[in-house]
């Protein structure tokens, strides 16, 4: 009877754990790349928090602010009305020719706006250091402003690549703050079972104009509806299946 007690509770475990495994939020990540320009962005969902992680992976050396990364768009099935909560340098990121902003904060100098009609579509959402005839002073992170206008404005607080030399590079980029590296972004008002997979199309957008160039994130990475229809079960999952094996096999050897 103990071992029957034992063997239903794992199941039921095991059974739940599954289940809580296949709405677990997986990360997915789009990369794409140019010639030189090369980036990435990370979308994660923590509660109703989307997380973005928006990076420079550019290993050449940054001289003109057609190389600074200065936007994200994304495109969602499902349209979000999303709050601004906060923008900070991700760890290993660092500003050039300007002050360390205190905490890491440069909400301040990034916005994000959603509804975007642009060349590409309607329906679009974006994330960005300049204005780019899309982002104003409404749209800002919470922040310090850190570098005049108080806008997103320019490419001031663009992010260049580990490969970005902070000696050289002309003045239209070495001219106010550059963000060496990644920001890291939250955003608040995700929906109740909300599925990252229904973010199908990226873009990332380099200088101050939409007529610059642009890098399509081509690739995804994690969990995606073609790649992968069928979540891998979560570590609980796979631990309680162990246990109920091992008391299958404890009881089996008692009953003999």
């Amino acid at each position: 009877m103990f071992h029957k007690k034992i063997s239903s509770g794992l199941i039921a475990l095991a059974l739940s754990a599954g289940f809580a495994s296949t709405a677990l939020a997986v990360p997915i990540t789009f990369n794409g790349s140019l010639g030189t320009r090369s980036a990435s962005v990370t979308f994660d969902a923590l509660g109703t928090d989307l997380l973005v992680r928006l990076t420079n992976t550019s290993l050449f050396d940054a001289t003109v602010p057609t190389d600074a990364l200065t936007a994200v768009f994304f495109r969602v099935t499902t349209p979000l009305t999303l709050t601004r909560v906060s923008a900070v340098l991700a760890p290993g990121s660092t500003v050039f020719y300007d002050d360390q902003p205190a905490g890491g904060i440069v909400g301040g100098e990034w916005a994000y706006n959603t509804g975007l009609t642009l060349a590409q579509g309607v329906g679009w959402s974006g994330i960005s250091s300049s204005g780019l005839g899309l982002f104003g002073p409404p749209n800002l992170f919470p922040g310090p402003d850190l570098d005049d206008p108080i806008s997103p404005d320019g490419v001031q607080y663009g992010i260049t690549g580990v490969g970005d030399n902070p000696a050289t590079g002309n003045a239209g980029l070495i001219g106010q703050g550059i963000i060496n590296n990644s920001v890291d972004f939250v955003l608040k008002g995700l929906p109740a079972n909300f599925a990252l997979t229904s973010i199908r199309e990226v873009f990332f957008q380099y200088g101050t104009e939409l007529n610059e160039p642009q890098v399509p994130g081509d690739e995804c990475v994690g969990l995606c509806e073609e790649e992968n229809e069928t979540p891998e079960p979560s570590s609980l999952a796979l631990l309680a299946l162990g246990l109920l094996g091992l008391g299958a096999a404890t009881g089996a050897r008692r009953a003999k």
